[in-house]
């Protein structure tokens, strides 16, 4: 079997282990279109040829020497083909956020110095239709829809002759496995993203070592990708994929997933909490629909479900409970899904012990990980196998990782998947990097000895003025499992008590009172009703008791507006920018502290 060294050895391993006739899929005028593992190779060698036609080069293999190209587009097929072309050229992947600002944009472009940029619709178009005269380095666009003015990626694409073939083949052969491959920028919760460098052994690395972690997918199986493959948790899972000879189906979008879902029936697919607590809204909203005898079923169903735990089998009778509850209620949720799914792969932040319950109970696994781009991304993954998890954790480390942590808890990493350092910021990459150990500025403690827990971000806790640190994170999750409670920031640096704001659930608490035969007005101030407020303070002291005094949630002011990426006010992983909000939500936290 090919052994892969470098990424594009991936590609290379499919076509030659598992030559299928559809490897990668696109959804064209509602019908799935299937790409085959020889047509996914021949295209990215064909356009691998025309950017060294076009001038793109490695050079020499140095980082600030080799050709930067950006991908700005959603999931597609394309993506993974441009992907592969440019590592065959020894130029190096700059991948951006579709939803990224203009501010951040420019920045990226500019200071990666990108030659070319790949598009992939109108609206992104336009997006950077304004930028582009201010980017001296870019010489060419190029479209994967049809937009007029911009060349279609399919200009590119060109059957190549010996002399070109020849020509890739001898770049790749002097690609070693430590030289870069990808600089991903982080989506920076302050100041300006920082481009990490990692090369195709960092990816590499994680891939080989996260390879048993899904020996429950074969090649006969699907999966679905929507997360963006800009960054490293899904692009790293997708060469994981390939590594495994699954076929990949990529999302038209975010609001179509539930029905890919139900079409493509994937045994696996990744996503971050918060999309993750929508799914589970929905089967919510969907029980709260049920009356009399099914709705009382349901919510005896979910109520087993909440009491699930992975190494506490329960009674017997609890166990023949859970197989009828699986049977009236648990088959259905999946059916939702797909019906085939095993597992679901979630990362970015902590995921609620209640949402772990409820699916695990329900039969579908969620392997809750922990990483960074700086990794690679992973450090520790809670595995399928039962004795592999554990919930609250973010799992066991992976093989070839090293970790320990620091006199005030941080977790500190070593291991090949550590990247290569900042791009253009040396600086920045000595103070996380000290003697080869990574410091990822997360506080954490091992559980059981072998369990990774993620208790806060060390740059997050602050002290109130009576000198007592407060970690928010912790409070924040506990918070959300408010039904109630839609987002949640702590706040009170060096203030006498600790304060939130509050995004309210809308919906669930129209539906609350509506039970109560209260019907409220759609135009009700949600800030100011003495009701609601009563509502979410019961909410805040029921979890409250579960703190210590000082880190109680003492008073808090309810918003009107969902916090978003395009409002700035989240990252493009849906992590909180605690500056940009306590900026843009100042006098509403004046007024908790007035």
């Amino acid at each position: 079997m090919l052994q892969s060294t470098r990424l594009f050895d991936i590609l290379e391993k499919y076509v030659q282990n598992y030559p299928k006739k559809d490897m990668l899929h696109a959804k064209i005028d509602g019908a799935w279109k299937p790409y085959s593992s020889t047509e996914v190779k021949n295209l990215s060698q064909q356009m691998a040829g025309a950017l060294l036609s076009l001038g793109v080069t490695g050079n020499d293999l140095v980082p600030e020497r080799q050709d930067k190209i950006s991908i700005l587009s959603n999931n597609r097929p394309e993506w993974v083909i441009t992907d592969f072309a440019v590592q065959q050229t020894g130029a190096v992947l700059v991948p951006i956020y579709p939803s990224i600002s203009n501010t951040e944009l420019m920045y990226i472009l500019i200071e990666a110095q990108v030659s070319v940029l790949f598009i992939s619709d109108k609206l992104l178009h336009r997006k950077v239709k304004q930028i582009i005269p201010q980017v001296p380095s870019l010489k060419h666009v190029f479209s994967f829809d049809e937009i007029e003015g911009v060349t279609h990626w399919t200009s590119l694409l060109s059957p190549i002759d010996e002399a070109q073939k020849n020509a890739i083949e001898e770049i790749k052969g002097r690609i070693k496995p430590e030289q870069l491959a990808t600089i991903i920028y982080t989506s920076g919760t302050t100041g300006n993203p920082k481009g990490v460098m990692l090369s195709h052994q960092n990816i590499l690395s994680n891939v080989e070592s996260c390879m048993d972690a899904f020996g429950f997918c074969g090649s006969d199986e699907r999966t679905l990708s929507f997360l963006p493959l800009n960054h490293i948790f899904e692009r790293t899972i997708m060469y994981i994929y390939l590594n495994k000879g699954v076929s990949v189906y990529f999302a038209e979008g975010m609001e179509t997933i539930g029905a890919d879902l139900r079409d493509v029936k994937p045994v696996v697919f990744t996503t971050v909490p918060r999309l993750l607590e929508k799914v589970y809204e929905k089967i919510d909203a969907k029980g709260a629909e049920l009356t009399g005898m099914k709705r009382r079923i349901f919510d005896w169903a979910v109520s087993l479900a909440l009491r699930f735990d992975v190494h506490e089998k329960g009674s017997l009778f609890y166990r023949l409970q859970l197989n009828i509850a699986d049977r009236l209620v648990f088959v259905k949720w999946r059916e939702a899904i797909g019906g085939k799914i095993k597992a679901i792969v979630t990362g970015s932040a902590a995921c609620q012990v209640k949402l772990l319950r409820l699916f695990t109970a329900a039969r579908i696994v969620v392997m809750e990980g922990y990483g960074l781009t700086e990794t690679s991304p992973v450090v520790s993954v809670n595995r399928f196998e039962q004795d592999g998890r554990m919930f609250g954790t973010v799992g066991t480390i992976i093989r070839g990782v090293e970790v320990k942590l620091g006199a005030d808890g941080e977790i500190i990493c070593k291991g090949p998947n550590v990247m290569m350092g900042y791009y253009k910021h040396p600086e920045l990459t000595d103070e996380v990097i000290q003697e080869g150990w990574f410091h990822t500025g997360d506080i954490g403690q091992f559980i059981d000895g072998k369990f990774l827990k993620i208790t806060d971000r060390k740059k997050e806790i602050f002290k109130i003025s009576g000198g007592k640190y407060v970690a928010p994170l912790p409070i924040e999750n506990k918070m959300k499992e408010s039904s109630f409670i839609e987002q949640i920031m702590v706040v009170g640096s060096n203030e006498k008590f600790v304060g939130a704001l509050i995004v309210p659930a809308v919906d669930k608490i129209f539906e609350h009172f509506s039970r109560m035969g209260v019907t409220l007005d759609k135009a009700i101030d949600m800030t100011t009703d003495k009701d609601i407020l009563k509502l979410i303070r019961t909410e805040l002291d029921k979890y409250n008791k579960l703190f210590s005094a000082h880190e109680q949630v003492k008073k808090f002011q309810l918003l009107t507006n969902e916090w978003t990426i395009d409002g700035g006010e989240l990252t493009p992983t849906l992590k909180l920018k605690r500056k940009k909000i306590a900026e843009k939500y100042a006098d509403y936290i004046l007024r908790i502290y007035a």
